[in-house]
């Protein structure tokens, strides 16, 4: 729940805050597609969810102020978090099988497309 908790806590005092130091503002938060997904770890899941919704009612409320909000969740990522997960070779195959490109994904794929949101060039994305 830290994680909600963590992205709560900008909510009240966010657009003015931002406002005084910066230009170009811009929230980014990683959260997990086991926030729209059905498994086992509720309260992991739950929080995953909220942080879902919550990122996309504040980039619908922040718009006015120019402030945009993205998530990005990436599915499995070659991390030492996923890594002991991932040496299961049947939850290795199950995840494969649900991955429609076969293969897992690596942390420089998500960092890439995390540097990209922060660009002026992605101005308009937000949602």
């Amino acid at each position: 729940m830290g994680n909600l908790t963590s992205f709560l806590s900008l909510e009240p005092t966010c657009p003015s805050s931002i406002e005084s130091f910066v230009s170009r503002k811009h929230c980014l938060c990683v959260f997990s597609l086991w926030g729209v997904s059905v498994s086992v770890g509720s309260i992991y899941g739950a929080s995953k969810g909220a942080m879902n919704q919550l990122a996309k009612n504040l980039a619908c409320e922040w718009a006015k102020d120019y402030i945009r909000i993205n998530c990005v969740a990436p599915w499995y990522i070659k991390t030492p978090l996923a890594q002991p997960y991932l040496d299961d070779e049947n939850f290795f195959n199950a995840v494969i099988s649900r991955t429609p490109m076969g293969r897992i994904g690596e942390p420089k794929e998500v960092s890439s497309l995390v540097a990209f949101l922060c660009l002026p060039a992605a101005s308009y994305i937000t949602g």
